[in-house]
């Protein structure tokens, strides 16, 4: 039976970073639309940090059973390394996406009640990542999916249920939050090439290769700050976004200098970090916009 230390490392909260973030910069970019509603902001959160850890714990699952993870290189693996069985995993999955789904159904009966079926679409993205017969993310399809859902949906529809509109400062946020995301998928996937080439598991960076995938973990992070610029003519404070430029700065340091294994572990990490930190102040400059 897996210890409460390894529940939390397998629901993987060094990706957390990737459910607040996109909160962070739609409450923002809701209040600068004179809309802000601190408890739907608050359930936006608790969706997003449920989908996120539910997602964790689903690719747990998925990937256990499959063994893809028999000789992973990266954090704990609760099928994986035998911690915990697939059977209690599966459950620790349904009982976090239950969790969204009701915070979500609150959000859509208070909004738009169109928002259950986007609800039910990212539920579906979620478990069908590696679940099911062709999952998408044995695909290369991973990072559309991570800036879509975790990007555009999730700072567009904390803006939308708060305000009950989106706007152009809305749009570039969550590209710039979708990138920072995809880049910390690019950081992951970028590490587990060899593994997931022998398991058969044709992530992006499979499919590119080593090379190609480097040079898109750095153009994944010049995106939000290129957002940055173009946010200045919402409001000159947007240049606070330019304090994560040392946690982008450090997050690819790594890569660029062709690290493997775990020595990519930062990378992750770092990405989190520069995302929020990106969120964070580019929320509060909007909001105070």
């Amino acid at each position: 039976m897996a210890t409460t230390a390894q529940w939390i490392e397998g629901a993987r909260p060094r990706t957390l970073p990737n459910a607040i973030a996109p909160v962070l910069v739609g409450t923002g970019a809701a209040v600068s639309l004179d809309a802000g509603v601190w408890w739907k902001a608050l359930l936006a959160l608790i969706v997003s940090l449920a989908l996120i850890v539910g997602v964790n714990f689903a690719n747990d699952y998925s990937d256990g059973i499959r063994g893809t993870d028999d000789d992973r290189v990266g954090p704990l693996r609760l099928v994986g390394s035998k911690a915990a069985s697939a059977g209690a995993v599966k459950k620790a999955a349904i009982a976090c996406f239950a969790v969204g789904a009701v915070a979500g159904l609150v959000l859509a009966a208070t909004s738009a009640w169109w928002l259950v079926v986007v609800g039910l679409v990212c539920i579906a993205g979620a478990w069908y990542y590696t679940g099911g017969s062709k999952p998408y993310g044995y695909s290369g399809f991973g990072e559309i999916a991570v800036f879509v859902f975790f990007g555009l949906v999730a700072v567009l529809g904390t803006q939308f249920v708060q305000a009950g509109e989106i706007d152009w400062a809305g749009v570039l946020a969550a590209v710039a939050v979708g990138s920072f995301s995809s880049a910390v998928l690019v950081a992951n996937n970028l590490r587990d090439i060899p593994t997931d080439t022998e398991s058969g598991k044709l992530t992006l960076a499979v499919r590119l290769g080593d090379t190609r995938t480097r040079y898109l973990h750095l153009a994944l992070l010049v995106v939000p700050f290129a957002m940055t610029v173009v946010l200045i003519a919402r409001t000159p404070w947007a240049l606070v976004g330019l304090l994560a430029l040392p946690f982008a700065a450090r997050a690819n340091s790594p890569v660029r200098k062709g690290a493997h294994g775990f020595e990519l572990i930062p990378a992750l990490r770092d990405s989190g970090l520069a995302m929020l930190v990106w969120g964070a102040s580019t929320g509060l400059a909007l909001a105070f916009a």
